[in-house]
C-alpha cells in the first residue's frame, strides 16, 4: 500500500518549497508520480474597478498572472529536474475566486496533495481556499508543511489525534501506508468520555485495528489543561518528538462551500511538523 499519485500547487516559489521538497521526498520513497499545477492567480476585484476601466485592468492582470505562472512553471520544472523522481508540471491561470474548482479537480485524481501551511507571515491569500478545495472538494486527504521542515521518506513517529469521530477516522484510514511504516503510532486522547461501550478503554479498539496491520501502537490519555485541543497536541507532538500529526478536518458550510472549522484552523496555524488531514 503506497501513494501513488502526488500533487501540489504552485502558487508562490518561495511558500510551496516545503511542500515541493516534501513531495520529492514521498515520490522517491514511495516509487509514485509527483505533479505540480502552477497556478497564476489574478487576485483582482473586478466589480471594484471605476466605470470604464474593467477591458483595461482585465487585460493587464491577465498578463501579469500568465507571466507569474510561466515563471512558477520554469523554477518547478527546474526543481523536480533535479531530483530523480517521476514528475510532470504544468501552467495554469485562474481568478482567486475560482481557483478552488481547478484545484478540486486535480485532487479528486490524486492519492496525496502535499501543500505548504496556509498560515502565516506574508501567506498569499489564496492558500486557504487551495486546501479547502483539494479536501473538501476534491475529497483527497492532504499533507500540510509547515516552513523549515526536514521532509521525510518515512514518518518515525506518528501522533494521531483521536476523538471518535467519521472525520479522525476518514484521516486515519487515509494515512495507512505512513501508518503502517512507522516505527510507532501515539493514539492520543484528550478528556476521553466518561460513559459508553470505550469508556474503560479509549483509543482501544483503534489500537488493535492498527496492531492488525503490523503497527505498533501507544496511547496517550491527557487531560484538557489548555482552552485549544490543537495547543495539547502540539505541545504533546514536541514532547513526544512526533514527525508528522494525523486528525480528521472540521468545516462548516456557511458563506464559502467550504470553511475550516476553527480547530483545523488553529491546527494548522500553530503546527511545526507536518499535519496530515482528511474530511
Amino acid at each position: 500500500m503506497a501513494y501513488k499519485s502526488l500533487l501540489t500547487v504552485v502558487t508562490d516559489s518561495e511558500q510551496s518549497q516545503s511542500a515541493l521538497a516534501q513531495m520529492v521526498a514521498l515520490a522517491n520513497a514511495q516509487d509514485a508520480h509527483a505533479e505540480a499545477l502552477c497556478l497564476g492567480v489574478d487576485r483582482s476585484q473586478a466589480g471594484y474597478y471605476y466605470a470604464g476601466a474593467n477591458a483595461l485592468v482585465l487585460q493587464e492582470t491577465l498578463s501579469r498572472a500568465n507571466a507569474d505562472a510561466e515563471e512558477l512553471l520554469t523554477h518547478t520544472q527546474e526543481y523536480l529536474g533535479k531530483s530523480g523522481i517521476r514528475w510532470s508540471a504544468e501552467s495554469g491561470v485562474a481568478q482567486i475566486a475560482d481557483i478552488g474548482r481547478h484545484v478540486a479537480h486535480r485532487a479528486r485524481f490524486s492519492d496525496l496533495v502535499v501543500l505548504p501551511q496556509p498560515y502565516g507571515k506574508d501567506r498569499s491569500a489564496e492558500a486557504e481556499p487551495i486546501v479547502e478545495a483539494a479536501m473538501f472538494e476534491g475529497h483527497a486527504p492532504i499533507l500540510v508543511t509547515p516552513d523549515n521542515t526536514t521532509p521525510f521518506e518515512r514518518p518515525g513517529t506518528i501522533m494521531i489525534g483521536w476523538n471518535e469521530s467519521v472525520e479522525a477516522m476518514r484521516a486515519i484510514r487515509c494515512a495507512l501506508p505512513f501508518l503502517t511504516q512507522a516505527d510507532l503510532v501515539r493514539i492520543v486522547v484528550i478528556d476521553p468520555p466518561r460513559h459508553g461501550p470505550d469508556r474503560s478503554d479509549p483509543g482501544g479498539l483503534l489500537s488493535q485495528m492498527l496492531a492488525r496491520h503490523g503497527t505498533k501502537c501507544e496511547i496517550d490519555v491527557l487531560s484538557k489543561t489548555m482552552t485549544r485541543v490543537s495547543d495539547i497536541l502540539n505541545r504533546h507532538a514536541a514532547d513526544s518528538e512526533a514527525n508528522m500529526i494525523v486528525m480528521g478536518a472540521y468545516g462548516h458550510s456557511r458563506f464559502r462551500e467550504a470553511i475550516l472549522g476553527g480547530a483545523t484552523r488553529n491546527m494548522l496555524e500553530q503546527a511545526s511538523v507536518p499535519v496530515f488531514l482528511a474530511h
